[in-house]
Formats: structure tokens, sequence, C-alpha cells
């Protein structure tokens, strides 16, 4: 019985893994070229092949092997890293904000009561 639950466990992970390394990969298709430079990260084939590598090997082996392991860790320092540094630069959610300071409320500048 523990064992079974442990694979049913296992099953759900590798399941999650397999879905966030094809959110990842997708994600990496839908920005442009030119995002990829200019956020001087490296190129739209080099992210589009590494994570669709990590996303075959998700698909095809257990998690309990090596390579999704090498996988997860490139799909982490895509989602960490290179994806917000195209969203930045790509001016979507989450970039920053234009025309203010950070310290601008919904009113204006926030200036502390003074």
């Amino acid at each position: 019985m523990l064992v079974q639950a442990f694979g049913n466990v296992m099953y759900w992970v590798s399941i999650a893994l397999l879905v966030f390394t094809l959110v990842a990969f997708i994600d990496a298709a839908i920005h442009r070229e030119d995002a990829y430079r200019a956020a001087d990260k490296q190129t739209k084939p080099f992210w589009l092949i590494i994570l669709g590598i990590a996303t075959a090997v998700n698909l095809f082996m257990g998690i309990l092997s090596f390579l999704p392991i090498i996988g997860l860790i490139a799909t982490i320092v895509y989602m960490v890293d290179v994806r917000p540094a195209l969203k930045q630069v790509s001016g979507r959610r989450g970039g920053p904000r234009r025309g203010g300071s950070s310290s601008d409320g919904p009113y204006g500048p926030y200036n502390g009561g003074r």
C-alpha cells in the first residue's frame, strides 16, 4: 500500500513537471527573437532546443532519472531569470511601470505624509 501511494505521488509529480516544462517551452516560443538579444540572454533557438529537450525527456523518462532533474534546472533558470527579463524588455505585464517612479501611488507620488 505504501509503495502504491509513493507511485501515485511520483506520477503526479512527473505530470506537474511535464506541464511546467511545456509551459516554459510555449512561453519561450511566444517571445520575439529580438527580445532575447535586447535582454542580453541566450538566443531564442537555444532556449527552444533546451526546453524542448527537457519536455521530451520528461515525457519519455521517469522522474527519478538524472536527465529530468537537469531539465528541471534548465526550466527553472528560464522561468526565474530569462522570462522576467523578456517581459521587461517587451513591455508586458510585470515589467517596469512607464511614466512614473516606483514611489508613485494610484493618485500620484507618495511623499511620506509631508
